[in-house]
């Protein structure tokens, strides 16, 4: 009987209605976990008023959020690994959904705390587990352009949620994080019906030594993409080389650095994005002003990312995420150089331009450094300090921020430049690499 590489397979199907299918799906709760994350900075002024207290403690809804993602990446990657990452999908966008439209109708802030915690964890464990799941179904001279491009529902998510608290700081009342958190929760619920269609990862089933249910959902694939089917042929997982663990000798190397660039982006990213929008809707410059700019701001995310799609395939991602990163780190001083708003606003849309394309080459470089049995694994640790930076951002930066913007910014030009560092020591180059 013959045997195929499960490359092969994913090959000879291409991108088609399977994947773009799986891109729109993915994508919506990609979209809505962008808005939840995001919804720390624009919801914070509101709940402190409306609670009756100064702002620093309302940023506890934020750093429990932040707490519950790195949980929730921890422990559900590692789940995934384990049990399948359909079902894991499945149970973090139900408790997305649940807690986070709950969110929304807390009676009080110790309740508000308890259910951002909650929505804090389903998220983080959304976040790696689609990405795992989705570099498992795209052929590899595709899929980091693929990849980025599901990143880039991020920049659809900043748009809907700077959107929705112009709106509902429109209307007036003090109570506007409640519908922010109300539609931030929404494409979460349609998500929960949509998953239902989303088969278990051929490569984990392959692993699991379930050939034939991983031959069923090839086949499932190349049907809908108008290819025939894998017939009698046998499918076949490349084996891993050496040992699997992401910090066996073997891994080690590429795992140290990289966690620590998602710690730096995300300490970077978070402290930027967690403050600006309060600042330039309250204090802005000139014409850098109130929620309009901000989603000028989110606009400029999408060329990002879009450079990004083009560059991890054709320079590779290790080369593409170091031009961004260090784009990024000379965005920011940009920033700490400028005085007037001209340039203050062009160094910003220049850090959100920039900032995202590490995010999308982040995305598309670290699955394909693990093998299939330490993959969500991997992407959990990653989401888990990228949660870490997210945690750390607002509330150790707190006062930095307070007394000089400018020189909070600077620190961030810092830990960009060193995140650049970190990535050049990377020892691999994943770009068309078969996934095992």
């Amino acid at each position: 009987m013959t045997a195929i590489a499960v490359d092969t397979v994913l090959e000879r199907a291409g991108t088609g209605r399977f994947q773009r299918r799986l891109l729109g799906v993915f994508g919506l709760v990609w979209t809505a976990d962008a808005m939840q994350v995001l919804a720390v900075g624009f919801t914070v002024a509101s709940i402190a008023a409306s609670f009756g207290m100064e702002v620093p403690q309302a940023l506890q809804t934020g750093t429990l959020f932040f707490l519950g993602m790195l949980v929730g990446a921890s422990v559900f990657g590692r789940l995934a690994d384990r049990f399948g990452r359909r079902r894991i999908l499945l149970i973090t966008v139900a408790m997305d959904a649940v807690f986070g439209i709950a969110s929304a109708f807390a009676p009080d802030f110790t309740t508000l705390l308890v259910l951002r915690f909650l929505t804090g964890l389903a998220v983080g464990g959304t976040l790696p587990v689609d990405y795992a799941m989705m570099a498992e179904f795209l052929p590899p001279s595709r899929r980091g352009r693929w990849l980025v491009m599901l990143e880039g529902f991020w920049a659809v998510g900043t748009v809907i949620v700077a959107l929705t608290a112009w709106a509902a700081s429109s209307w007036g009342g003090i109570e506007t994080w409640r519908v922010i958190f109300f539609v931030t929760g929404v494409p979460a619920v349609i998500g929960i019906f949509l998953r239902f269609w989303i088969p278990e990862s051929p490569l984990h089933l392959l692993r699991e030594g379930r050939e034939a249910e991983a031959k069923t959902v090839l086949d499932q694939m190349l049907v809908m993409n108008g290819k025939t089917g894998t017939g009698t042929a046998r499918i076949e997982l490349p084996r891993a080389t050496g040992a699997t663990g992401i910090f066996s000798p073997a891994l080690i190397r590429r795992t140290i650095p990289m966690l620590a660039v998602w710690f730096l982006v995300s300490m970077s990213y978070y402290g930027v994005f967690t403050w600006m929008p309060a600042r330039l809707a309250n204090e802005g410059f000139g014409f850098v002003r109130g929620y309009g700019f901000l989603v000028v701001l989110a606009l400029a995310q999408i060329p990002g990312y879009a450079l990004a799609a083009w560059g991890v395939e054709a320079w590779g991602r290790r080369k593409t995420l170091i031009s961004f990163l260090v784009l990024s780190a000379a965005a920011c001083l940009l920033f700490t150089l400028s005085t007037g708003p001209v340039l203050i606003a062009t160094a910003l849309m220049v850090m959100s331009f920039a900032l995202l394309g590490t995010w999308g080459a982040l995305y598309a470089f670290t699955p394909e450094l693990y093998p299939t049995a330490s993959r969500a694994t991997g992407m959990g640790a990653a989401g888990a300090m990228a949660r870490l930076g997210g945690l750390l951002a607002p509330s150790v930066l707190v006062h930095l921020f307070i007394q000089d913007t400018a020189m909070a910014i600077g620190l961030f030009s810092g830990l960009l430049a060193l995140a650049a560092l970190l990535a050049w020591t990377i020892d691999a180059e994943t770009r068309q690499a078969a996934l095992n």
